[in-house]
């Protein structure tokens, strides 16, 4: 899916996080907030993908950066993969991927130029 939202306002949103809080994007008006979107928890690549981001936490939280996973797991999900992968920072989920789609993360898979 191409989507370019170069140059424009970040679209808003409010989900729910594994901590138990509803989270919007305007929560984190004057932060850096790094936004990371993913399949499925506790998968091979996504899995790599959120360690990298535990493995660097600590220098994104000493620069201010919050990071926020979105997929559209369960939040039980969530908090098995935050708990097999000591993950520090919140997972969002987006059941029915509006919000991925608005940021241009969620679209029809192709597979070796096959949809």
């Amino acid at each position: 899916m191409s989507l370019s939202l170069e140059g424009k306002k970040a679209p808003d949103f409010s989900l729910p996080g594994s901590d138990g809080k509803k989270h919007s994007l305007k929560d984190y008006q004057g932060k850096t907030v790094v936004l990371y979107f993913y399949p499925k928890d506790n998968t091979p690549g996504c899995t790599k993908e959120a360690c990298g981001f535990r493995d660097q936490h600590k220098t994104l939280m000493k620069k201010g950066v919050v990071v926020l996973g979105v997929s559209k797991d369960s939040i039980e999900s969530h908090h098995n993969f935050i708990t097999n992968f000591n993950l520090p920072f919140v997972l969002l989920s987006d059941a029915d991927t509006s919000v991925m789609k608005a940021y241009g993360a969620w679209g029809e898979k192709t597979i070796y130029g096959k949809p």
